[in-house]
């Protein structure tokens, strides 16, 4: 049964432009750049360039339309024009050398792995078959350049998926002949296989190459737990011998796809969003120039409102669609703009905020005298949501005279010393991090000991937590921290 009912509601909903400044505060510099160049290819009522013109109050006329049944023609054209327009050519300066500026980053790229195999699979003597059966094992590689699947799971897919039925026994020939390839360690079957495969193109009458190949062979699980006297023990070797064989050891690469896979990688290069200096022992903060481009309204598209002016008396019908339509894109384009001028204000007042709250570590560079600071404090300080200032910190970077470093590594917690006073838990990992730095590696700290070195340093904290910074600062067990 059909039912019709009335009723209100309070309803809050984001505006257009509300929505467009979120997105736009969130973008960093170097996607800056881009969404600014494709709202320029949309609208044409925008241009790049000083705009030296008065600013325009457009609030009253921005819901307005233009609608043919009403003859609505009752907006302000005066909103759209100004009478202290200067031409361009008179605030643009043309007179720019060889020197300028190129923001364009060529990007290179190399082959990868599997690329590099097949191209060394036309050096060995295949048949057709051995080459599509050899291109299969090279494709179930993984990006380390390990085979990870069991060799029965190969020969049904190749002859399910090809039609090519072969054996065990050919397989595990093609696959040697894979392993014969550059990088060395390619097609093994876990790290112990990868580690033989690379050991054995060594030098093997070099006692320590012939030790290290005898180590990973027969005691690979003392090895990887560092059960050192274990393995100095079974070969009744001295401490000294063990050290030069784990050296060559540690030459090999556990990963050997990997290391022709960074070729193929595009480096993209950290663009700052501010820059942050310091003058006669005072901060300077500065917006990145990229990150405040100056964008005007076209003088064109409001020449073509002045010829509607004199002359809409006579205006036809195709004539006042297109006063429309110049009327959306001159609005869109001032839109655009107050959410770019409004993006560089909340970026200023936020980093600012940070500024003053750890100027005692950007004066200095100690990342012990960062505070605590979390996004409430900010957001209280300049009277914005958390959620703007969330969209800010984690997308945005700062040059500093110490490195450049994303806004979001300043936010920490806060813990209390053993004087009562309020420390950052950065400050408590970095002081943990130089422990663990400067022990004797022979015999590495517990989490246990390193939560008793901390309590004698005034900061009282239990052993778990001790652990969890460790994990976080990605350190290991103090037993894998081992060294001979």
């Amino acid at each position: 049964m059909l039912k019709q009912s009335l009723q209100q509601k309070l309803l809050q909903k984001l505006s257009p432009q509300q929505i467009q400044l979120m997105k736009l505060l969130q973008v960093p510099t170097i996607a800056l750049e881009q969404r600014i160049k494709e709202e320029l290819e949309s609208n044409p009522a925008l241009e790049e360039g000083l705009d030296v013109e008065k600013d325009i109050d457009h609030e009253d006329h921005q819901d307005d339309g233009y609608n043919d049944e009403n003859k609505r023609e009752d907006f302000d054209l005066s909103e759209y024009i100004s009478d202290d327009e200067v031409p361009s050519y008179k605030t643009s300066i043309r007179n720019v050398g060889a020197d300028e500026d190129e923001k364009s980053m060529p990007l290179s790229m190399g082959k990868s792995f599997h690329e590099a195999l097949n191209a060394q699979l036309g050096l060995l003597k295949l048949s057709e078959q051995e080459k599509v059966v050899a291109e299969h094992l090279i494709g179930n590689l993984d990006d380390a350049g390990y085979l990870r699947r069991d060799v029965l799971s190969i020969m049904d897919d190749l002859a399910f998926y090809q039609n090519i039925t072969t054996t065990e026994k050919e397989l595990g020939k093609l696959l040697l002949s894979i392993q014969n390839m550059e990088p060395a360690g390619i097609g093994a079957r876990d790290l112990k296989e990868c580690l033989l495969i690379q050991i054995k193109r060594k030098n093997r009458s070099d006692l320590n190459v012939y030790l290290a190949e005898k180590i990973i062979d027969e005691t690979f699980d003392e090895f990887t737990k560092k059960h050192y006297k274990k393995i100095i023990k079974k070969f009744e070797i001295t401490e000294e011998e063990l050290r030069l064989a784990l050296d060559e050891i540690l030459k090999l690469n556990p990963k050997p796809g990997g290391s022709m896979n960074e070729t193929q990688r595009i480096s993209q290069a950290v663009v700052p969003d501010f820059h942050l200096t310091i003058e006669d022992g005072k901060l300077n903060l500065t917006l990145n120039s990229r990150n405040a481009p100056d964008l005007k309204v076209s003088r064109e598209y409001k020449n073509l409102l002045k010829g509607y002016q004199a002359q809409k008396k006579e205006a036809t019908k195709a004539q006042k669609d297109a006063v429309l339509f110049v009327k959306q894109k001159l609005d869109s384009a001032k839109w655009f703009i107050d959410a770019i001028k409004q993006r560089q204000n909340t970026l200023l007042k936020t980093m600012q905020t940070i500024t003053d709250l750890q100027y005692e570590y950007f004066i200095s560079g100690d990342e012990t005298k960062i505070k605590p600071m979390i996004l409430k404090d900010i957001a209280d300080k300049i009277d914005m949501d958390i959620s703007t200032v969330s969209r800010v910190a984690n997308s945005k970077y700062v040059q500093t005279p110490y490195g450049t470093f994303l806004l979001k590594t300043f936010f920490s917690e806060s813990m209390q010393n053993s004087e009562g006073e309020e420390v950052s838990t950065r400050e408590i990992k970095r002081i943990l991090q130089d422990t663990i730095g400067v022990e004797d590696k022979r015999k590495p700290l517990t989490d246990e000991k390193l939560a008793e070195v901390l309590k004698q340093k005034g900061y009282p904290i239990a052993r778990r937590t001790v652990a969890k910074y460790r994990e976080q600062l990605s350190i290991p067990v103090g037993r894998l921290r081992k060294e001979i």
